[in-house]
């Protein structure tokens, strides 16, 4: 799979004022965003999402720690499986603590793009390159054209 998978790649599209697409990509995001291949995040992806319809925060922390690596295994990910899982249930539940399990609520609490950026950057897991995928794709959706 050449150059950068988009949300269009995996069978969706990321639109304004849907949570359930930002969410998807968000996680998309999260997996792309590490030291592995393409396809091997896709796969992952796909299990979690697609095969086990882990596709909100609330269903993600719904997991059990193994139940996530065996997942994160199952699509491919063995390499950062305990990490990842540690990290994903992390991120559901700062996600459902601090901003009501939605990511649109990050972008309400922010004051700005910046400070959008900022509350994600602080999310365990999520670095300068798991941002810019994110972002790539979320920004006309929760920005506009800013």
């Amino acid at each position: 799979m050449p150059g950068h998978l988009s949300a269009h790649d995996l069978g969706f599209e990321v639109r304004a004022q849907d949570e359930q697409s930002l969410f998807k990509w968000l996680l998309a995001s999260f997996l792309f965003g590490k030291r592995i291949s393409q396809t091997i995040a896709a796969n992952t992806w796909r299990v979690l999402v697609e095969t086990h319809g882990r596709d909100t925060p609330r269903k993600l922390c719904n997991c059990s720690h193994a139940q996530l690596v065996r997942m994160l295994g199952e699509g491919g990910y063995a390499r950062y499986d305990e990490s990842t899982a540690d990290r994903l249930s992390l991120l559901c539940r700062k996600l459902i603590d601090e901003y009501g399990g939605s990511v649109i609520g990050i972008a309400d609490a922010a004051d700005s793009r910046a400070d959008f950026e900022r509350r994600l950057l602080a999310f365990k897991g999520v670095g300068p390159t798991t941002l810019r995928i994110f972002m790539r794709e979320a920004k006309p959706a929760l920005f506009g054209g800013d």
